[in-house]
């Protein structure tokens, strides 16, 4: 049996109450030792430390997953699948990678201590290195706050980005200050720029009536401006800023080549009924009179208006299929609800492009 000896620091014995890793344990791991100090206390503050007892199997269901298993502290006997064992002690070079993506592939694990254990889903770790290295290729640092935050990385417009389109994002991205009080786009204007918001507070507001009817409040991550550029119309919506800040912008001609087109997912109406035979729902995103009258069966009706008041009500294991008159609404829509991780399709061309099925 071979046994790895770590520096005397690293042979420590777990913390009782300890609930995050630090930026320091991160940073020593080999799949997050390139990111910056930013990202690394962005990480530390969301991961979650597990403990496992002395005498389990904590890598027990975990050898074949989708996450990474890392040992901070404590020892651990690793049964080697070519035969053979190891005992790794957390902090020492071994556990630098983690324990279930070892090259000497391991068949099952007994902790000879209690032991704290990282557990990080492997696509987030593909997402950051990606993000990362594609910055750093072009020596930026992408800020771990608003649009580059975790979340926005892993749910966001940019989560469904092709890798391949993520140098060319940021390179045409235009960073634009704002005073409090300047108008960014106005209602009843040509669609020009799509926004996305880096910091400061932004009102977003509407003529109702003759009256000013405030719709929403944005801050950092949140984008603007492309429900006029998705479905071609004018702007719809007047968003001012209620301090100073700042916000990255694409053209149009950009927007619709980096970001529109990865995220429409078209179908045909054959594709999507066969879609809805497997569990899919149909989302009629016109006003309610033109759903009423011939909507498709089983129709939720989201009118385009009212999308962003649905991202908290509708279920996100779900899949969607959107669609509208003439498909200028429910490609709107559908980027909107893609933008937050929801999975929805485009029904192509819309209800004008199929026979309308009989009214149920």
């Amino acid at each position: 049996m071979r046994r790895r000896v770590p520096p005397a620091h690293a042979a420590e014995q777990p913390c009782p109450g300890i609930l995050k890793p630090t930026p320091q344990q991160l940073a020593a791991l080999a799949p997050l030792a390139g990111l910056s100090r930013e990202r690394l206390a962005e990480l530390a503050d969301v991961a979650q430390i597990e403990r496992a007892a002395r005498g389990s199997d904590p890598l027990s269901g975990r050898l074949q997953g989708e996450q990474s298993v890392f040992l901070l502290a404590g020892e651990m006997l690793l049964v080697l699948q070519g035969g053979g064992t190891l005992v790794v002690v957390g902090g020492s070079d071994e556990t630098r990678q983690a324990l279930n993506r070892r090259k000497e592939r391991v068949a099952r694990a007994r902790a000879i201590t209690d032991v704290d254990l990282l557990v990080v889903d492997d696509e987030l770790l593909d997402i950051l290195a990606t993000w990362d290295q594609v910055a750093a290729s072009r020596g930026r640092e992408i800020p771990s706050s608003g649009p580059f935050s975790l979340s926005s990385l892993r749910t966001g417009a940019f989560a469904q980005l092709p890798p391949a389109r993520i140098d060319e994002l940021l390179r045409r991205f235009e960073r634009v200050k704002a005073a409090r009080g300047d108008t960014l786009i106005r209602e009843g204007d040509e669609g020009d720029y799509y926004y996305v918001v880096e910091a400061g507070r932004f009102q977003v507001s509407r003529l109702v009536g003759g009256a000013e009817v405030v719709l929403a409040e944005l801050k950092a991550g949140e984008a603007f401006g492309e429900e006029a550029l998705v479905s071609e119309a004018k702007r719809n919506a007047t968003v001012t800023a209620l301090s100073d800040g700042q916000v990255l912008r694409l053209t149009r001609a950009h927007f619709n080549e980096l970001l529109r087109e990865p995220l429409l997912r078209r179908l045909g109406f054959d594709e999507a009924a066969e879609k809805i035979r497997r569990g899919a729902l149909w989302l009629d995103v016109r006003y309610p009179s033109e759903y009423q009258y011939d909507k498709l069966p089983g129709a939720i009706n989201v009118p385009l208006a009212e999308v962003r008041n649905m991202f908290a009500v509708l279920d996100r294991s779900k899949d969607y299929i959107a669609y509208c008159q003439s498909g200028r609404r429910s490609a709107a829509a559908a980027f909107l609800f893609a933008q937050r991780g929801f999975k929805v399709w485009l029904l192509e061309g819309g209800l004008k492009a199929v026979e309308k099925p009989e009214k149920p």
